[in-house]
């Protein structure tokens, strides 16, 4: 059966009160965010030692880590900007064999300079997909050599926004060092959220072999609010990956709270993989009981 897991930067606590109360909720694997209140793990402070502790603490509440965030815009295209976030990704990489895990995620980025989450003409050009393969290209060889697996994650707004970008990506960078993390979610757009199930079955017929880790969020119409949203998450340092909530035509909300066909993403990710973790994501603390419940209720229905 499918393991529920969340991301830890939800509790924004030092890190033993972090655990405690990620498995008071019954929960039993987290995504790791290097963010305690107690451990300094910002850039150029992670070290081995730390991680262990880290890793070791989350191993003692239960809580083994399946996956661990490096959320950042790996195309920015202000080089000191670039350079400074791939600097802090690599520091992940190399330490993930300290933190429990392997697989680091991030997404693909834009080329836009004013927000991680909005499209750029840049985009969707040769020039932009050689600049981006490129990175992929070195991320991927430098998690190998640190005994890592860089996970890319689509969004639809990214350089890799669509099926047949991550299709091509894995074609052009075909390397053990580079995997997936499915959201289904972030493949939705105004033109195909009405063909909601062709829309998922194209995402699983596609892409089923790649997918290593599973997130669970929801996806809707964003109404007369075409803005970038982002919520209170009830920490002001927390990550912009963590507060974004959609933008434009598509809202990006907690799990039950949108569109998505639950009973078919779930059925057509276990037929591959019975045993992945789920990461539930986009809500803030106060919302972690209902959303378990409603993920939790959607796996036991379909037998997941």
């Amino acid at each position: 059966m499918m393991q529920t897991g969340i991301f830890t930067g939800y509790f924004p606590y030092d890190l033993k009160t972090t655990a405690q109360k990620i498995r008071a909720l019954d929960f039993n694997t987290v995504q790791l965010d290097l963010h305690f209140t107690d451990i300094d793990v910002s850039d150029g402070q992670v070290t081995p030692d730390k991680c262990r502790t880290i890793r070791d603490t989350f191993r003692d509440h239960h809580l083994p880590v399946s996956c661990i965030s490096a959320y950042t815009n790996i195309v920015h295209p202000d080089a000191a900007a670039r350079k400074a976030r791939l600097d802090r990704l690599k520091e992940i990489l190399a330490h993930a064999q300290y933190l429990g895990s392997p697989y680091v995620i991030s997404e693909t980025g834009t080329f836009a300079t004013d927000s991680d989450w909005v499209h750029h003409p840049k985009n969707k050009t040769e020039e932009g997909w050689e600049d981006c393969r490129a990175v992929i290209t070195d991320l991927a060889q430098f998690a190998w050599d640190h005994g890592a697996v860089f996970l890319l994650e689509t969004y639809v707004n990214n350089v890799i926004g669509s099926v047949e970008e991550t299709l091509r990506i894995f074609a052009e960078v075909d390397h053990p060092g580079l995997g997936l993390l499915m959201d289904p979610t972030n493949y939705f757009e105004a033109h195909n959220i009405d063909q909601m199930d062709q829309t998922l079955n194209r995402v699983f017929d596609a892409l089923s072999d790649r997918i290593l880790i599973g997130h669970a969020k929801d996806v809707k119409r964003s109404g007369d609010d075409k803005s970038e949203k982002h919520s209170d998450i009830g920490d002001s340092s927390a990550a912009e990956s963590h507060t974004f909530r959609g933008v434009g035509e598509i809202e990006l909300p907690a799990p039950g709270l949108g569109e998505l066909n639950y009973d078919l993403y779930l059925k057509r990710l276990a037929q591959k993989h019975p045993n992945i973790p789920m990461i539930i994501e986009h809500l803030d603390e106060a919302d972690v009981p209902r959303a378990k419940a409603f993920l939790d209720a959607k796996l036991r229905e379909n037998g997941c």
